[in-house]
């Protein structure tokens, strides 16, 4: 007992001392906050009372304070303080971090996001409320990083967990929503635009003033990044959005690639593939926005306003092949083949571009009332420069063909078919075709097409129809064959004709050697021949050159031998004169001696035939005389053959032999 005693005085020492620190911390005279916390101050009581309106005690009043308190030990006056000790706000790299002030100015009718100045920091909320902030969710959002945020006057939403200072269950659910409707546009984190993806985002702003009356399509505003009032860098910055005129609604403008921190309850982000406008194409803009244009396809073309780029209506300019970042919403683009397609009038078969796949063949009732189907391909071209135009009349291509050019290549064809028979049909394809290609290129250039050509195929039955064009159909394959057959009979007949020739050829080329060295052999011989001939020319020359000479050497001998002549003639003249008139006188005288001319005649006549005599050297007097007796036939015959024995012996003898004459007599009977 006495121990017990001993130690009352320190029990009650102790006592006194965890009374005075309860006290204390009841009180909350001082308080400890850590280096990652914060507290929200309360203040219990004030000598200025309580708040009028609104949460935060921006006077001193009693109610939450706007001032934050941070890490480190802090005292106050006893029991009028109470602190709310809260963590950072921290955003994660890559997140968003969403705001909603408690308290503040009331929105306005038009607002759906509150207003925030531009130098606005929620991390000082006393500055928010004096600069006029307003209350519910905030235009501004929270990048990453760590805050110190009285969680009292704001709440921040972010995906992993929402910062606030709880106060009411009704709140709880309005945040959680709010946190559904986020996550819903994906709105915790930055939109990425992939070039890999060939998308853009087409924006819808949810808070500002609205379109005016007629418009789908808000403008594009804020795009220029030199003037820094009012450029908000892709829908990054909502207050200069909307400073630089930004309206509610789908916007005109477009997202990229990149990365882009855009508050989702301010504006949604819907992605879309751009526009690619592929090689042998051109895209025809038909555009919903901008300002009224004025009609470029001049005043002959009634078809429609054709407008400059960017105004509302049809573009002048088509897009060439490339990719677009297009807002569809804003406008149309129409594909338009600029490459050479074909449209097929043919049930079975379609073209790649599935212009004709509502096409089936032309019905005919030909002349000789048959009712064939005619199957037609026409290859047509647009010009590029003139897609616009198409599109402007027509709409689209599809309707262009269907509308128009069906009707107008049935009719045509059909006019055709009444003017020909079954078998002129068949037979004068080809002149059809031809005639059809040229009349046809006018009638599609009216509706600025170029046709290129028109292919017609076989005439057939209908589906379904009688067999007699099949009839026919069979009769002139069989007078085809029967023509094949005679063109097969004439091919063979050249190809015996051909193969005769090749073994004449052949033959030819076995003696072309012996071909080759006769031919040569001719050669040699003419060239032979004409050196002969040249030398032969040469030699006549020569001698032409020296028979010349001769006969000038001739001549000349000739001409002195001549004169000679002459003179000699006229010297024997003179000599035969003197000696004749000398022979005349001697003669005369001879004459006179022998007693008249007469017997002077006979004498010379005498004389030269005795001169003849002994020149010629004829006997006078036969050396052997052949004779025959004239009587009896024995005498006859040895007669003949004494003469013949005599004749012998001459001409061994060399003597003359003198036949005389036998003399036959004939006896008389």
């Amino acid at each position: 007992m006495s121990n017990i005693l001993a130690f009352g005085p320190l029990v009650g020492s102790a006592l006194v001392v965890v009374l005075i620190a309860a006290v204390v911390a009841a009180s909350g005279m001082i308080r400890y906050i850590g280096n990652n916390r914060v507290a929200v101050v309360e203040k219990l009581w004030s000598g200025k009372g309580s708040i009028a309106s609104g949460l935060i005690a921006l006077k001193g009043e009693a109610g939450f304070q706007p001032d934050v308190l941070r890490g480190g030990l802090h005292f106050f006056f006893p029991f009028q303080y109470r602190l709310h000790i809260q963590s950072l706000v921290t955003i994660p790299q890559g997140r968003i971090g969403y705001v909603f002030a408690r308290d503040g100015a009331p929105l306005e009718a038009d607002q759906a996001l509150a207003a925030n100045p531009h130098d606005v920091d929620f991390q000082d909320a006393r500055a928010f409320l004096e600069a006029g902030g307003q209350k519910g969710p905030q235009r501004k959002i929270l990048r990453e990083g760590a805050y110190a945020i009285n969680l009292a006057q704001f709440v921040v939403v972010t995906r992993d967990s929402t910062f606030a200072l709880s106060l009411d269950r009704a709140e709880e659910s309005l945040l959680t929503q709010m946190a559904e409707v986020i996550e819903e546009r994906g709105g915790f984190e930055p939109v990425v635009i992939k070039d890999a993806d060939d998308q853009i985002g087409v924006i819808t702003v949810h808070d500002g003033p609205g379109l005016p009356a007629g418009e789908i399509i808000a403008p594009l505003v804020g795009a220029d990044p030199s003037n820094a009032a009012t450029f908000h860098n892709s829908f990054q910055d909502a207050e200069r959005f909307l400073a630089a005129g930004g309206r509610k609604g789908r916007q005109l403008q477009v997202l990229v690639e990149g990365t882009y921190y855009i508050n989702r309850l301010f504006a949604t982000v819907e992605r879309i593939g751009k526009t690619v406008v592929e090689v042998g194409q051109v895209g025809v803009v038909v555009s919903y926005t901008g300002e009224s244009g004025v009609d470029t396809s001049g005043e002959g073309y009634r078809h429609g306003e054709l407008v400059a780029n960017g105004q509302r209506g049809v573009w002048r300019d088509p897009l060439l092949p490339g990719k677009y970042a297009f807002n569809t919403y804003a406008g149309r683009v129409t594909m338009v083949p600029t490459t050479n397609f074909i449209l097929k009038w043919e049930t079975s078969s379609v073209g790649s571009h599935r212009f004709d796949e509502n096409l089936a063949e032309v019905s005919l009732i030909t002349r000789d009332a048959f009712e064939p189907t005619l199957p037609v391909s026409v290859v047509v071209h647009i010009d590029y420069r003139k897609a616009p135009l198409v599109i402007q009349r027509f709409g689209d291509i599809k309707k262009l063909v269907e509308q128009t050019l069906d009707p107008m290549v049935s009719a045509y064809f059909k006019n055709i078919g009444q003017t020909r028979t079954l078998i002129e049909l068949l037979q004068d394809r080809s002149a059809i075709q031809s005639q059809s290609s040229e009349e046809m290129k006018v009638k599609f250039g009216a509706y600025n097409l170029e046709l290129q050509e028109v292919l017609i195929g076989t005439p057939r039955p209908a589906q379904g129809g009688d067999d007699q064009i099949e009839k026919i159909l069979t009769q002139l394959r069989q007078r085809q064959i029967a023509d094949e057959q005679v063109g097969t009979y004439e091919r063979q007949k050249l190809a015996a004709q051909k193969e005769r020739e090749l073994r004449e050829a052949e033959a030819f080329a076995k003696q072309q050697t012996a071909i080759t060295e006769s031919q040569l052999s001719i050669q040699v011989q003419q060239n032979q021949g004409k050196a002969s001939l040249a030398r032969s020319e040469q030699e006549a020359q020569q001698r032409r050159t020296l028979a010349k000479a001769d006969a000038d050497a001739t001549r000349l001998m000739g001409e002195g031998e001549a004169g000679k002549v002459v003179a000699l003639a006229r010297a024997e003249a003179e000599k035969v004169t003197k000696v004749g008139l000398a022979q005349a006188e001697a003669i005369a005288s001879q004459v006179e001696a022998s007693g008249g001319a007469r017997y002077q005649l006979a004498r010379q006549v005498a004389e030269r035939f005795a001169q003849a005599l002994e020149t010629s050297g004829v006997d006078v007097v036969p050396k052997v005389q052949i004779s025959g007796a004239g009587a009896g036939d024995a005498g006859a015959s040895g007669g003949v053959m004494q003469a013949l024995l005599t004749l012998l012996m001459s001409e061994k003898l060399g003597l003359a032999v003198e036949a005389a004459p036998v003399q036959y007599e004939e006896e008389q009977a």
